[in-house]
Parts: structure tokens; sequence; C-alpha cells
């Protein structure tokens, strides 16, 4: 019997490893090593996910200490994957920016099960870094990237069989992001079409006052991107 999303999903994650060292002060994160993680990406996964859907895969940047970081689940604080998704938890119930907007979308989309019925949240590299104790993008050091190159290749590689429709991406992170996920594609073919929109993070610290029109703009995107995977 043919896996289902969920389960592949959750394989991909619990073999997440980073084969190459680092440069000096950088330290990778690993959520998925730890074991209340590894239940509540269990149960996030088995929840929305237990059947063999294509979905428009949209990428962030890396797991962050406040969001993935803590909970294994792209994007989602603790707030969030309790009250969203329905998952209680005993993790500090601090809100995370991008999470902010992210579910705040999420809701005026119609609902998590509406959401996730038809987009997987992923990230360009799906482990993290820190560096002095702060997050630290994959791209913000140019020898990081250079050494993590093959991982981020091999990555999304391997997640394509989850699920993946590769009619088209959606991408959080209209700049750097954008640029080096185009690269990949390039390289890797994984994906005809893939849309940028502005990074939640930038959107909640720079732009919250025209929230609404980012909010606009996402869901003119993902009907987009999701059209052309129907």
């Amino acid at each position: 019997m043919e896996k289902t999303f969920a389960e592949k999903a959750f394989q991909f994650y619990m073999t997440l490893k980073l084969p190459v060292t680092l440069p000096a002060g950088v330290k990778v994160m690993n959520p998925y090593q730890e074991p209340t993680v590894k239940e509540y990406t269990t149960q996030f996964l088995e929840k929305f996910f237990s059947d063999n859907r294509k979905r428009v895969f949209v990428f962030g940047i890396n797991p962050g200490r406040f969001g993935a970081g803590i909970t294994g689940v792209t994007f989602t604080d603790p707030v969030a994957l309790k009250e969203f998704c329905g998952i209680p938890n005993d993790l500090p119930q601090r809100r995370e920016p991008s999470s902010e907007f992210v579910y705040n979308f999420i809701s005026q989309w119609g609902s998590s099960w509406k959401f996730y019925n038809d987009f997987f949240l992923t990230a360009v590299s799906p482990l993290g870094f820190t560096k002095d104790g702060n997050n630290y993008n994959f791209y913000d050091h140019r020898d990081l990237l250079q050494r993590i190159r093959p991982f981020l290749l091999q990555t999304i590689s391997s997640q394509l069989s989850l699920g993946a429709c590769r009619e088209a991406a959606i991408v959080l992170g209209a700049g750097k992001n954008y640029k080096i996920l185009c690269e990949l594609n390039k390289e890797g073919q994984f994906f005809k079409n893939i849309y940028p929109l502005e990074h939640p993070r930038f959107i909640i610290q720079y732009r919250r006052r025209q929230i609404n029109q980012y909010l606009q703009k996402y869901a003119d995107v993902f009907r987009r991107a999701l059209k052309n995977c129907k």
C-alpha cells in the first residue's frame, strides 16, 4: 500500500541530517531530534495530510527558534499549533511574527483544513541555523550557503515525492530567498513556475499598516498557483 503524504513527510523530517562542517559560530538547529517535536509533528501531519493529494509547496527560508524550531511545523508557533491546528501543547505560548501573519492569511483562506488540503508549508532549508543565540538565515553567510547547497538541492528533490505539484510553487521572501530558490530550481528542474511573495516577517516588521493589501496579494498568488495545479 502506498504511503500517505503524512507518512512520507514524517520520514523525511526524521532522517534530516546536515553532513557538512559549518562556519565558525554557526550552529545547526534540528528540532526533529527532540521527542516532543516528533510528537507534535506526527499529530499535525496525521491530522492534515493523511491522504495522497498533490499540493502546492510554499517555501519559507529556514526554521526559526520560536516557530518551527520548537513545534516542528513550518510557520507555526505554539499558539497557532493550539488555536488554529487544534493540537494542544505544553510549549511557551508566545506568538512569532511570521506565524502570526501566516495564520491570519490561513484564517481568511477559510480554515486550516481548507488551506492544508491544497498547500504544504516547507522551507528552502528544512533545518535552521543560529549564531550568537540568534536566528541566522542560511544565505546570511556566503560560505554557509556554498557548504549546504548540495543539502538544499537534495532535500528539495526528496520532498517532491511527498506529493508536490510540479507545475507551480510559492516562495516567501521576494529577494534573496526567491533568487536562490530560482537558481536551485534551474539546476534541479523541480518546478515549472515559482511565484514570489514578500516574507511574512518583512510585512509584520516594516509594512504592518499595509497588512490587508499583502493579505490580498497573498490570496491572489495562492489562487494563481493552485489554478496551475488543478
